[in-house]
């Protein structure tokens, strides 16, 4: 049985109208209509014309924030004994090779929101499929977290790097930023996000490419957003 919205909820819903919305007027209505006391994510959710179960069909990429999101991101970085220096002067949290590798094991850490690591290493890193994984940790070359230039891997995640991947409903989710940022600051988050998940379009996608497109806060209700000028933009 679906638990019944709480009143402040209701109340923030009620202030959304039942039309399709510009993201330039969506952004600040999610701000306007916030009731809780911490500050929340504002995120966006993408329904893509997409098949996941097909390889040709993933969408999976990342991109890098113009405002970041707002949170300090703790990175480790598992690397060969040259790369260490790199590594903590770019302002990895964590730095190891082996060591960390056996601490993941041994301990199941998972205090750190990001991994990057070197190809040597990769090796090593492999066997902590189950630990990374499930928790969407495990470095890939294509996100650019299995990569020699440990230095600039770090930066970017700090600076608000981001990794989007459509799920098994074809459906992605991502954060764009605080509800406390200036307005301006979420609207070009979203919009950089937005126009990288579209850039990201399979060949063998067909048809309608964005489907729906939804602005929320952390607790607050979804706003939709008129999609037809995101596949204007890949017409």
């Amino acid at each position: 049985m679906a638990q019944k919205p709480g009143k402040k909820y209701s109340a923030a819903a009620r202030q959304v109208e039942k039309r399709d919305y510009s993201l330039e007027e969506a952004v600040p209505l999610v701000q306007k209509i916030k009731f809780t006391k911490f500050d929340e994510t504002v995120e966006v959710h993408m329904r893509l014309g997409v098949d996941p179960k097909h390889a040709d069909q993933m969408v999976r990429g990342t991109v890098v924030l113009p405002n970041g999101l707002g949170k300090s991101i703790r990175v480790l970085v598992i690397a060969g004994a040259d790369k260490v220096k790199e590594a903590e002067e770019a302002g990895a949290d964590f730095v190891g090779g082996d060591d960390m590798v056996q601490k993941i094991q041994g301990e199941n850490w998972t205090d750190y929101d990001a991994v990057v690591a070197t190809p040597d290493m990769m090796r090593s890193v492999g066997k902590l499929g189950k630990v990374l994984g499930p928790r969407g940790l495990m470095p890939n070359p294509k996100t650019g977290t299995v990569t020699a230039d440990v230095g600039k891997a770090v930066k970017e995640i700090k600076a608000g790097k981001v990794e989007f991947r459509v799920d098994k409903t074809g459906v992605v989710h991502a954060p764009v930023g605080k509800i406390s940022f200036a307005t301006d600051k979420l609207l070009e988050n979203a919009h950089t996000l937005i126009t990288a998940v579209v850039k990201a379009k399979p060949a063998a996608a067909k048809g309608k490419y964005v489907r729906s497109v939804t602005v929320c806060s952390t607790m607050g209700p979804g706003i939709g957003l008129d999609v037809t000028p995101f596949n204007l933009r890949i017409a």
